[in-house]
């Protein structure tokens, strides 16, 4: 397949075009800083881009199967950056009429698994506050999204490490595996890659854990 990459320099981005390319895929990596991008194969091309420009994101995305998105705010000074960077990604698919889309999103964007107990209830409580100027981000680029003309999914999972890639962990469409407390981000970028050719998760946000 011919994949482009957004967000190729952050965690989930990186793991993203690593494992791509290792499937044997055709990576573009969007980047604002090449240096930052310490990936490379001879099946990867780094397209640099103000990620705000939808016309400089074009060639990007033009001819490709799939678009992937790691973009999200490092923190939440930076909120909002998310639903900015991802209405571009979509004004340059839309302009290029490409379609397939998955996205990385979290958890509590989704509703509550069934099977939670009170002490993961109220642990989601603490983080929905503590970060609620990152999760009104990810709304509305879940809004913008529903309201776009692409094949969107958005992937949605807990807090995330820096453990290994294990490729085993749990799916919900449309909610949230109980007590999924945790997933790598390796293992967030195979989810993702493996939605690429699931009709099902098309539309929908879906909850990936251990």
């Amino acid at each position: 397949m011919k994949l482009t990459v957004f967000g190729a320099t952050g965690g989930i981005g990186r793991e993203i075009v690593h494992q791509a390319l290792a499937a044997g895929h055709e990576v573009t990596a969007v980047v604002r800083d090449p240096a930052r991008l310490a990936v490379t194969g001879e099946r990867l091309v780094v397209h640099r881009a103000d990620l705000t420009d939808p016309e400089a994101l074009r060639p990007a995305v033009a001819g490709r199967d799939a678009v992937l998105s790691g973009l999200g705010a490092r923190g939440r000074a930076n909120a909002g950056v998310a639903a900015r960077l991802t209405r571009s990604v979509l004004a340059a698919m839309e302009a290029e009429r490409v379609r397939r889309l998955v996205v990385v999103s979290a958890a509590p964007l989704g509703p509550v698994a069934e099977g939670d107990g009170m002490l993961d209830k109220a642990a989601l409580a603490v983080i929905n506050r503590v970060l609620k100027d990152i999760y009104a981000d990810l709304r509305v680029m879940e809004s913008a999204l529903a309201a776009s003309a692409t094949d969107w999914t958005s992937v949605r999972p807990p807090k995330l490490t820096d453990k290994p890639l294990t490729g085993r962990y749990r799916t919900v469409v449309g909610g949230n595996p109980p007590r999924g407390r945790t997933l790598a981000r390796a293992d967030v970028a195979h989810a993702m890659l493996a939605m690429i050719d699931a009709p099902t998760t098309v539309g929908q946000g879906v909850g990936v854990a251990y």
